[in-house]
């Protein structure tokens, strides 16, 4: 990795630009089965579900496929998903995180390129943000076919950036998504907060805090 200051931002989307995806899980998993473990459980150690989010963050399942998959997994545990499914009330729990939002518009401010790299999560997952204002190359898993933590798409947003993956940084609240970015020796920022997040950038790159 390199010892320099990184010259280009990469960005996941949920869970950095807007409220935790971990939270908003719990709230949801509880809601339908009163454990609020059940969905992190689920796709952590259920290869079939697994399969299917990596199916649909691909984008060769839709999200009513998706949704249908999931549902009958979970039917013979007793959990019945209210219809039509679980994404888009998962995703309503979801609210921007402001603080970060604005950070994202220093950057640009300051000519920082700026790429979105997320892997997307139902068919509109993306409702009620202007991502081509707050990016200069967005880069969906569903639209590309490899999700993260594949090193091809970050390898594809470090090229339509136009910047080295060396003079990166990828920020990111899941740390395996992070692993996969440094194996092309981007330098990775394990987002936690946005005060924390933003103070960080804010010594590598001339925004204020």
């Amino acid at each position: 990795m390199s010892t320099t200051l990184p010259r280009a931002v990469l960005t996941d989307f949920g869970g950095v630009l807007t409220s935790s995806v971990f939270e908003a899980f719990q709230a949801y998993s509880a809601s339908v089965s009163g454990d609020p473990e059940l969905f992190a459980k689920l796709f952590s150690s259920d290869p079939a579900a697994g399969e299917l989010l990596v199916e649909h963050e691909c984008g060769r399942i839709g999200q009513a496929e998706f949704e249908a998959g999931i549902a009958a997994v979970l039917a013979p545990r007793g959990v019945d998903l209210p219809a039509p499914g679980f994404v888009d009330a998962f995703q309503a729990l979801l609210k921007p995180d402001e603080a970060m939002l604005a950070a994202l518009g220093r950057l640009r401010a300051a000519g920082v390129p700026v790429a979105i790299v997320s892997n997307s999560l139902g068919d509109d997952c993306y409702r009620g943000y202007d991502l081509a204002a707050l990016a200069d190359t967005v880069v969906i898993s569903a639209e590309v076919g490899v999700r993260k933590p594949s090193r091809a798409i970050y390898e594809l947003a470090c090229s339509r950036l136009a910047v080295p993956p060396a003079d990166c940084v990828m920020i990111d609240d899941l740390e395996h998504n992070l692993r996969g970015a440094a194996r092309i020796g981007i330098r990775c920022l394990h987002h936690t907060d946005a005060a924390r997040t933003v103070a960080t950038l804010a010594e590598w790159f001339p925004i204020p805090v």
